[in-house]
């Protein structure tokens, strides 16, 4: 059986977890166990319920399916009464770049969907009706770009990124990757993981958990533990679990 050998980071952790329950139980603790040891940043994908292995694994395989972003073309009217230097939100029509600011509008959100649902050059059915479909970026320098001078009133098309997690414009790949990490990817332990049924691990980042969650590996575990006075105490409990089951 693989001897184990505990640093002194991975120990104290352990025994900081195993005291700070009352009765901890064996896999929750291997569990801990096993993020310190493998320097584990898991992170839970909010809108899936989905558990990443660290924010870097989450962001690279959502761009690898296609589900961080979506390039798109945005007509862009200029109309300064509609934007300012105190406007953080706007809302906009894709089909005329017709906006309304949240700070230059009482009601924006009404006023851009009654404005698609009328707009002229609002092709897109559904239904048999106009689309209702319409932009919302909180992006400053999306904002800035509509508060700009320009020297004609003819609008203008640019290259914008939609997220595909909430569906907000932004100017750049990089500001939707940072709107992701700030609002989407929380950090969750392995224990909590085990805890919630409702939570899915990705694929990969189980595969890596099957291998060190195995019963010659947690035997060793114990073991090592065993021969930790500060920890046999816990040990005993384990062991007395399961020779009642």
């Amino acid at each position: 059986m693989t001897n184990l050998v505990f640093s002194e980071r991975v120990y104290n952790s352990l025994l900081e977890f195993v005291r700070a329950v009352k009765r901890p139980e064996l896999i929750a603790s291997y569990l801990h166990y096993i993020e310190q040891q493998l320097e584990l940043q898991p992170v839970l994908f909010v809108k899936e319920k989905r558990v990443y292995k660290d924010v870097d694994d989450a962001i690279r395989l959502l761009e690898e399916k296609g589900e961080l972003w979506r390039e798109t073309e945005l007509k862009i009217g200029y109309e300064r009464a509609a934007v300012n230097d105190e406007t953080t939100k706007i809302y906009i029509c894709p089909f005329s770049g017709k906006i309304f600011g949240n700070n230059t509008h009482p009601n924006p959100q009404d006023a851009i969907y009654d404005w698609v649902a009328h707009c002229p050059e609002n092709k897109e059915l559904v239904g048999g009706v106009r689309s209702k479909r319409f932009f919302i970026s909180e992006d400053s320098e999306v904002i800035k770009s509509y508060a700009q001078k320009c020297k004609t009133k003819e609008p203008v098309t640019k290259i914008v990124y939609s997220s595909v997690v909430n569906g907000k414009l932004f100017h750049s790949k990089e500001n939707i990757i940072d709107d992701l990490r700030e609002n989407y990817l929380k950090r969750i332990s392995l224990v909590e993981v085990q805890g919630q049924s409702r939570f899915n691990i990705e694929e990969h980042f189980m595969t890596l958990i099957e291998e060190h969650v195995q019963d010659d590996k947690i035997a060793a575990f114990v073991e090592a533990l065993a021969a930790k006075e500060e920890f046999l105490p816990y040990v005993e409990q384990w062991l007395g679990d399961v020779e009642q089951e």
